[in-house]
């Protein structure tokens, strides 16, 4: 059965969304292609019709899932500086987060696994992670740009650290102790003293 143009872009729609939940949740590696085109609904047949290799896909599917994730945060920045910057930390470091990272931050569910990968994905994350800073300045006070920055990157450095710490381990009180230090750190790294 021929498939249409509008479904095919479909299905590399969903097996891009669905590549993004898997990678954040099982990392790039912990991922193969059957598993991935079966949890789209497709078979593996589909794959190199739509995509050049895994890597093309990684790609991809980092870029989407980072979009979301700033599409998300992103009606923030209506708000005041320093309580855009709390919802954030808070919602950042929530329980939820720590424990469903399939859905969060590709750059706390993917940098250490990232580090390992070729450098057309660590090219990727490094550009999401550049967007992301700049929308964590926008959060932050400082006298200028440049001062907003830094801060930006100590609060999200604070806050991927905290993250990644957080779901590896089996004790929960650390876990939420690690979430709750982190919170106050970071919200004291991007805001006057």
């Amino acid at each position: 059965m021929r498939v249409t143009r509008a479904q095919a872009e479909e299905n590399r729609e969903r097996v891009i969304e669905t590549a993004g939940r898997l990678f954040r949740e099982k990392g790039f590696d912990g991922v193969g292609l059957n598993d991935l085109m079966q949890a789209a609904g497709l078979t593996r047949g589909g794959f190199y019709g739509q995509f050049e290799s895994k890597l093309d896909l990684a790609v991809q599917a980092l870029n989407r899932a980072q979009q979301y994730n700033l599409e998300r945060w992103r009606p923030l920045a209506e708000q005041p500086r320093q309580q855009a910057l709390q919802n954030l930390i808070g919602g950042y470091l929530s329980r939820y987060h720590q424990q469903h990272p399939e859905d969060g931050c590709a750059l706390a569910a993917l940098a250490v696994d990232t580090a390992r990968q070729p450098e057309a994905l660590k090219e990727a994350f490094t550009d999401n992670l550049r967007t992301f800073l700049g929308f964590v300045a926008e959060l932050c006070d400082g006298d200028d740009e440049e001062q907003r920055e830094e801060r930006a990157m100590a609060v999200l450095s604070t806050l991927v650290g905290a993250l990644v710490l957080s779901r590896a381990t089996d004790d929960a009180d650390l876990a939420r102790g690690l979430r709750r230090a982190a919170s106050a750190a970071a919200l004291e790294a991007g805001t006057e003293n």
